[in-house]
C-alpha cells in the first residue's frame, strides 16, 4: 500500500531545531494560504463562496502534507473541522456536520481496517515469513531467478499488507541473502543495489493488484461509489493484476539490466536461502488458524459481488452492495482473529493491535472528505475549464496526460493526498464516458513512482539499506516511471470500461 502513515507508526525522534522551525513555518505557510484564497478570492473562486472555503481546505492542507507541518492524519481531520463552519455543504448545522462526518465512516474505511487485522495477524504468526521462503526457496537456482522471487515475494505480500510493511519484512531476508552470497562470492555492489531495489519496487507494484493493496485503490473505489459505480473485489483485481503483470517483467528487466554486471554464480545461491531464513519446518497453530481465516475472508472477498446480489433480492430495503459484504468479512475476520487464541496465543495480540497504523483510516477517511467538499462545493466544477484542452485530446493522449501528471505528483508529495486532489477534478474535465478509464489511470500512476525516496515509504527504506546509491535509485526509477506511466494509460484504454463499462 503506497502512502506516508507508516512513517509516524512508533516513537518517533526528536525533531531537529531546523526541523522544528520548518514544521512552524509550514503552519503558518498553511493557514496564510487559507486566509488568502478564502477571503481574497481567486478567478476561479470568488472570495467567500463555499468553493473558495473548499480551495483553501485544499491549499492548506497540500501545504502541511507537504511541509510535515503537523502529522499526516492530523491534516486529514481538517476537513471535519472546516467544512461545517465554512458552508462547504448546505443545511443546517447538524446535517453539515453529518454530511462533513460521513466519509470518515465509510465502508471501503472498514474494509481497511479489518485488512490491517489480517496484515496483523500475519505477521506477528509469522505466516507472512513462511510465505516468503516458499518463494524464495523456488528461485535459487540463478541470480536471475534470485531477484524474480525477491521482487514476487514482496509484491505478493503486499497485495494484502501495507507496501511499507512488506518492504520491512522482505528487506531483512534480502539483507541476509546478500550476506550469505558475500560470504560464498565475494561483495557484490551492483547485484545487491538491484536485490534492495526489488524489495521496494516488489512492495510498489504489488499494491496495486487488489482493493486493499493500497489506500489509493481504496479512495478510488469510494470515489465511484459516490458516482453511483460499484467496482467489486473481483473487477479490481482483473485491473490491479492485470497491470501488475505487465509492470512486474519491465521492472526486473531494468533491475537485471543493472544487476548482471557483478551477478553471483549460481553455486553461491543454492545452500544459501535456508542459512539466511528462520522459519520452523512445521507450521505452527496459530499460522494454520490465521491461513484459514485469511482464505475464507479472501474467498468471501472473491465472491463478494454475487453474495451482494443474493443479499440485496432477499432484504431489499437494506440496499446491500459489494463493498458491505466485503467491509463485513473484514471486520468479522478482524473479530475471529483478536478472539481465537489457538493453543492459548492470542492470534491478534495487544501489541499487535496497537502497531497497527490507525492514523491510515483517517488520510483514507481524510481523502474522502476532501473529494465530496471538492465537488459540493462547486469547486470541481470551477477548475474543470482548466482541464479543458483534456477533453480535446485523443483518448490515449488523455490517459497518458493524467498517468504521468499522477506519478510526477506522487514523486513530490503523499499519493493519498495526490488522488484526493486529483480523483474529483478529473472526474470534472474528463469527456463523457471516459471519466472511469481516466481515474483508475491516475490511480494506478499515483502508486508507480520508483526514483526519489520521498515518493513512497519503501523507496527511503531501500535508500536507508545503505546498499542503493542515490543516483542508482534515481537513474533506474525514473527509467521504471516513463514505462509505467505509458503501460498504465495503455492498460486502463484497454481493459477498464470492458471489466467496469
Amino acid at each position: 500500500m503506497a502512502h506516508r502513515f507508516g512513517a509516524e507508526a512508533g516513537h518517533a525522534r526528536a525533531p531537529s531545531p531546523s526541523a522544528t522551525r520548518g514544521r512552524w513555518i509550514g503552519r503558518i505557510a498553511g493557514l496564510a494560504v487559507f486566509a488568502g484564497a478564502a477571503g481574497l478570492g481567486t478567478p476561479i473562486a470568488p472570495a467567500g463562496t463555499p468553493a473558495a472555503f473548499a480551495l483553501a481546505t485544499v491549499a492548506l492542507m497540500v501545504v502541511w502534507w507537504a511541509t510535515d507541518a503537523v502529522p499526516h492524519w492530523a491534516t486529514a481531520l481538517v476537513p471535519l473541522v472546516l467544512f461545517p463552519v465554512v458552508g462547504v455543504y448546505r443545511g443546517g448545522a447538524l446535517e453539515r456536520a453529518a454530511a462533513t462526518a460521513s466519509p470518515y465512516f465509510e465502508a471501503y474505511v472498514l474494509l481497511f481496517l479489518g485488512g490491517m487485522a489480517i496484515a496483523a495477524a500475519l505477521q506477528q504468526t509469522g505466516l507472512h515469513r513462511r510465505l516468503s521462503l516458499w518463494i524464495l526457496a523456488r528461485t535459487r537456482s540463478s541470480p536471475l531467478r534470485l531477484l524474480v522471487g525477491v521482487f514476487a515475494a514482496t509484491a505478493t505480500v503486499s497485495l494484502w499488507i501495507s507496501n511499507t510493511a512488506a518492504a520491512a519484512l522482505v528487506l531483512p531476508i534480502a539483507l541476509a541473502l546478500l550476506a550469505e552470497i558475500a560470504a560464498r562470492a565475494g561483495d557484490r555492489p551492483r547485484f545487491g543495489a538491484a536485490l534492495v531495489l526489488a524489495v521496494a519496487w516488489g512492495a510498489n507494484v504489488g499494491g496495486i493488484g487488489t482493493k486493499i493493496g493500497t489506500a489509493t485503490n481504496m479512495q478510488l473505489a469510494g470515489f465511484l461509489t459516490g458516482r453511483g459505480i460499484e467496482v467489486s473485489f473481483v473487477e479490481f483485481s482483473l485491473i490491479g493484476l492485470g497491470f501488475v503483470a505487465l509492470l512486474g517483467p519491465c521492472a526486473i528487466a531494468i533491475l537485471w539490466r543493472f544487476a548482471r554486471a557483478d551477478a553471483p554464480p549460481p553455486q553461491a545461491l543454492r545452500l544459501g536461502i535456508p542459512d539466511a531464513l528462520d522459519v520452523p519446518a512445521r507450521w505452527t497453530s496459530g499460522e494454520r488458524a490465521v491461513g484459514i481465516v485469511f482464505a475464507l475472508t479472501a474467498a468471501t472477498w472473491i465472491a463478494a459481488q454475487p453474495l451482494a446480489q443474493v443479499l440485496a433480492s432477499t432484504f431489499p430495503d437494506l440496499g446491500v452492495r459489494s463493498r458491505h459484504v466485503e467491509a463485513g468479512a473484514a471486520l468479522l475476520a478482524a473479530l475471529v482473529l483478536a478472539a481465537w487464541r489457538p493453543g492459548g496465543r492470542a492470534l491478534l495480540s495487544g501489541a499487535a493491535l496497537r502497531s497497527m497504523p490507525w492514523s491510515a483510516l483517517l488520510l483514507i477517511g481524510g481523502s474522502f472528505a476532501l473529494a465530496s467538499g471538492i465537488e459540493h462545493s462547486g469547486l470541481s466544477d470551477s477548475i474543470a475549464p482548466a482541464f479543458e484542452r483534456l477533453s480535446t485530446l485523443p483518448p490515449l493522449a488523455q490517459s497518458l496526460s493524467v498517468a504521468g501528471l499522477a506519478v510526477l505528483a506522487s514523486a513530490f508529495a503523499s499519493n493519498t493526498a495526490t488522488i484526493a486532489i486529483l480523483l474529483p477534478l478529473i472526474a470534472a474535465a474528463a469527456p463523457a464516458g471516459r471519466e472511469t478509464t481516466l481515474l483508475f489511470a491516475a490511480t494506478i500512476g499515483s502508486s508507480c513512482d520508483f526514483a526519489l525516496p520521498a515518493g513512497t515509504p519503501p523507496n527511503a527504506i531501500a535508500l536507508a539499506s545503505g546498499r542503493v546509491p542515490f543516483l542508482v535509485m534515481v537513474r533506474a526509477g525514473i527509467a521504471l516511471d516513463v514505462v509505467a506511466a505509458v503501460l498504465c494509460a495503455l492498460w486502463c484504454e484497454l481493459v477498464v470500461r470492458h471489466v467496469v463499462g
